[in-house]
């Protein structure tokens, strides 16, 4: 259940989507798997679970993310996984066309934070393959595989934010990326 993306690919809401708290869940999923049991309260379990484990997921953005997720009430536990990797592919996939739309929209960019955007325009472009990859892999039971290319998105996104911050430039795709 992949929540690890710190920052959100959407608003702050807690019905939008954090794709790097999506990545940490998934990675903790991948691992704790078979410490959560019952099929009545398996979101409830998941998120309570992962949100003791890791500091970074928020019970209810998980549990209100999740809910709202086509077929995640009949899901299995590999099945709420795959709901969470399918979500992170859609946001990466949507941040990526944020990103061009701000270099489509504002052709008087900064030199610098035009560079910066082409850059996360790349590493939001990689991360989509590999969340594919890691779609590929979690289907054939390669979880560590998995996880590796999770972690690969999560850098995508950490190095696109990071870009910005080296000088100490606003970023426009932080709007997008925060969660609090």
């Amino acid at each position: 259940m992949m929540m690890i993306m710190k920052k959100t690919l959407f608003s702050s809401s807690s019905s939008t989507f954090c794709p790097l708290t999506t990545l940490l869940i998934l990675v903790f999923l991948l691992r704790f798997a078979r410490e959560i049991t019952g099929q009545d309260n398996l979101i409830n379990q998941t998120c309570k679970t992962f949100a003791k484990a890791d500091p970074n997921i928020h019970f209810t953005f998980c549990q209100t993310t999740l809910q709202a997720a086509p077929a995640s009430h009949c899901a299995t536990l590999r099945g709420l996984g795959m709901i969470n990797l399918r979500l992170i592919r859609y946001n990466v996939t949507d941040t990526r066309c944020h990103v061009k739309q701000l270099l489509k929209n504002n052709p008087r960019l900064d030199p610098y934070v035009k560079n910066c955007l082409n850059d996360c325009f790349d590493l939001y472009s990689d991360a989509i393959d590999y969340s594919k990859q890691a779609m590929k892999s979690y289907n054939s039971k390669k979880f560590d595989d998995a996880n590796v290319q999770i972690s690969a998105v999560l850098d995508a996104a950490t190095t696109c934010e990071d870009g910005f911050k080296e000088k100490k430039v606003h970023s426009e795709i932080d709007e997008v990326d925060q969660f609090e």
